[in-house]
C-alpha cells in the first residue's frame, strides 16, 4: 500500500521561497525484469505527480522507468497567500494517490 510523506512549511512570511518536499512510498516496477522463470515483471509506476496551491496547478512532473522506487521529488515555490497544497499521484494499474498540507502566510 503505498503512503505519502510531504513537508511543507506550517508558516511562511509573504513573496518568501519555501521548498517542498515529497515522498512516495512506490515499488516503481520499471517493466524490464524478469522473473527466475524468464517472465517479464508487468510494469507498475507512478506515470506523473502534480501540485496545486488553493486549486492552482504550480508544480507538474511525468515520471518513467527509470526513476528510482520510492520517488522523491522537491521543487520551490512562492509563498504567496494563506491556504492548502493539494498533491495527487497518478500511476499505471488505477493507482491514485492525494496528500494535502496547509500553510499560513504572514
Amino acid at each position: 500500500m503505498a503512503s505519502a510523506l510531504i513537508n511543507v512549511p506550517k508558516k511562511a512570511k509573504r513573496g518568501e521561497i519555501i521548498e517542498i518536499k515529497t515522498l512516495m512510498s512506490h515499488i516503481m516496477e520499471t517493466g524490464y525484469r524478469r522473473t527466475a522463470t524468464g517472465e517479464l515483471v508487468p510494469r507498475d509506476i507512478i506515470t506523473s505527480f502534480a501540485c496545486r496551491y488553493n486549486g492552482v496547478e504550480i508544480f507538474r512532473a511525468d515520471l518513467f522507468p527509470a526513476i528510482a522506487a520510492n520517488p522523491f521529488i522537491s521543487f520551490f515555490t512562492v509563498a504567496t497567500e494563506s491556504g492548502k497544497f493539494d498533491f495527487e499521484w497518478i500511476g499505471d494499474k488505477g493507482f491514485t494517490e492525494t496528500a494535502s498540507a496547509a500553510i499560513s502566510v504572514e
